[in-house]
């Protein structure tokens, strides 16, 4: 026990364990500075897909919006040229019919929807 403590007790024994304790919290601080750096390395990559990501949802919500828009319009749309076809085979099938009179209200049909603009022809392609 003695030669133990001899052997600790001298100088070097001594300078070991009080630099281990010492430089114990600096040994800390260099592991908690690397395990940041390299969660900020890792970290970057995310927010800059994230960003992207962000920007694409954003266009994907406004084309969304227009998409629901020109729906809407088609609709409202398809609902006149509806009423006008159900209007004309009315008028057709009338048992006074005359070819005059279906000439006559299909003109002012055609004049009626150009000139109050219901009818516009929609594009069809993909934007």
């Amino acid at each position: 026990m003695l030669s133990v403590l001899g052997v600790l007790g001298g100088a070097g024994g001594f300078a070991t364990i009080a630099t281990v304790v010492v430089k114990r919290g600096k040994f800390r601080a260099e592991a908690a500075d690397v395990i940041t750096d390299t969660a900020l390395t890792l970290m970057q990559p995310m927010r800059i897909r994230m960003a992207e990501l962000e920007a694409e949802a954003q266009t994907i919500r406004e084309q969304l919006r227009a998409s629901n828009e020109r729906s809407r319009r088609l609709q409202a749309s398809l609902t006149q040229l509806r009423a006008t076809l159900d209007r004309w085979y009315a008028l057709i099938f009338t048992p006074d019919a005359s070819l005059q009179a279906i000439r006559y209200t299909i003109r002012e049909d055609r004049r009626r929807i150009r000139t109050a603009g219901e009818f516009r022809a929609e594009p069809t392609g993909d934007r």
